[in-house]
């Protein structure tokens, strides 16, 4: 499926509408051929009812004036000392830049407005070095963001902030997308810029969660060209935004790949519903007996003793609200067939109907998609119409199980169903990421 095929973004466009999204655009990426393509996602998504707003870089830009004007700015990002001639090396290429980004959404048939919604007051003087003319955004405007939406124009945001004196700041584009966000509680920061993610160890990321990329940070995993974007993420995700991505600005339709399709084309940090699934630990087996003692009653699950369950521990998960387990999953594979089991999923009575049962299922199949399996499949006695209808899951037949499966399947005597769900690209397409 395209990711412009309408039929499958408009099954997931209910829970966007009216919704915030943030996006930040590194300056080098205007001047980029595909920066026209650009603004058409973005004007698709108005045309869904999406609010998009649009946050700016200009450190290309200022760096290329700079050049032309034989002048050494003395910082580039806005996160250093912007001394006097950097401010208006700032200001004019900002401004410059704004104005491209205008005649860029008058071509895609949006309207757009230059804000000054960014009240900032000087950085400072740090570890004794004064900052002078670099600022910290001190608050949003919220209430003329909104009127701006409201009327169906796209705020344009540059990194620059003022005060109530009317002094302007250099401020770091990142931390202004970050402070948006936050104040429009928006459902998505995306950073959109050069590179086509973010990298661990070298290595290009489609998920990861924010205390994942938080440890990485910390462990100095990643590099230093992704430093900014994967620590304003963490902060995004901690301050209550569910969904950040970085995705590359060079990429045709690459924004409406990363938001409504499967796979994505760049990295997506998650934090909320998967913060509250994570690895069983020892300290939990007691919790896991208590959670499938009453589909054991029902005969859903098959019994379990604690120390089978220890023995595979590794492959169970919790679901907690506020630190108390109300649901449980296990992934076990089996690499030889390249196949991956859910099992044991339970969620504790008060909480079903809730639509914790279709996230753990979610989040095996990511996990098993994660550690390259190409097929899940499900036996149920009882939950069979469940795993189909929510789930995506077809009725296979015994001869589908791994064969060590297969043997312990007919020792049971349960005569239960098989279920399968393909994790190949071509089914993957199929289904709408709504990430």
């Amino acid at each position: 499926m395209r990711p412009t095929d309408l039929r499958g973004i408009l099954r997931y466009v209910p829970q966007f509408r009216e919704k915030a999204f943030v996006v930040a655009i590194d300056g080098m990426i205007v001047e980029d051929e595909n920066f026209p393509n650009l603004l058409m996602d973005v004007a698709v998504l108005w045309s869904l009812n999406v609010r998009v707003v649009l946050v700016h870089g200009a450190a290309a830009q200022i760096q290329a004036l700079a050049k032309r004007n034989d002048a050494s700015p003395s910082d580039l990002e806005g996160s250093g000392v912007t001394n006097a001639e950097t401010l208006q090396l700032a200001l004019t290429a900002a401004n410059r830049l704004t104005h491209e980004l205008l005649e860029g959404l008058s071509a895609a048939d949006l309207r757009g407005a230059s804000t000054n919604a960014v009240i900032a007051h000087p950085l400072g003087i740090l570890r004794g070095v004064d900052h002078l003319h670099t600022g910290r955004v001190e608050r949003i405007d919220t209430e003329f963001i909104h009127k701006l939406m409201a009327s169906g124009i796209v705020p344009v945001i540059p990194p620059l902030g003022m005060d109530g004196d009317g002094h302007s700041y250099r401020v770091n584009s990142d931390s202004v997308a970050l402070e948006v966000a936050k104040a429009l509680g928006a459902v998505k920061l995306i950073f959109v810029t050069a590179a086509d993610g973010l990298s661990l160890n070298g290595s290009l990321v489609r998920q990861v969660s924010v205390d994942e990329l938080e440890k990485a940070l910390h462990e100095g995993a990643i590099g230093p060209a992704e430093v900014s974007k994967a620590r304003h993420a963490v902060a995004a995700c901690h301050a209550g935004v569910p969904r950040v991505h970085v995705i590359n600005g060079q990429v045709d339709e690459g924004l409406l790949a990363e938001i409504f399709s499967n796979e994505g084309v760049g990295t997506l940090v998650y934090a909320n519903d998967y913060r509250q699934i994570r690895r069983a630990r020892k300290r939990d087996l007691r919790s896991l007996q208590q959670l499938i003692r009453a589909s054991v009653e029902s005969e859903e699950l098959l019994p379990r003793t604690r120390a089978a369950i220890e023995k595979q521990l590794d492959d169970y998960y919790i679901f907690e609200v506020d630190k108390n387990p109300v649901a449980c999953v296990a992934l076990h594979q089996y690499p030889e067939t390249q196949q991956g089991e859910l099992a044991c999923l339970c969620v504790r009575v008060g909480h079903d109907n809730q639509g914790v049962g279709r996230r753990m299922v979610q989040f095996v199949e990511d996990r098993a998609r994660e550690s390259g399996l190409k097929s899940l499949l499900a036996l149920s006695t009882q939950a069979f119409n469940f795993f189909q209808s929510k789930g995506g899951f077809s009725e296979g037949k015994p001869d589908d199980l791994p064969q060590s499966r297969r043997k312990r399947y007919e020792e049971s005597g349960r005569r239960s169903k098989v279920l399968v769900k393909s994790l190949a690209p071509e089914a993957a397409a199929s289904k709408v990421r709504a990430s």
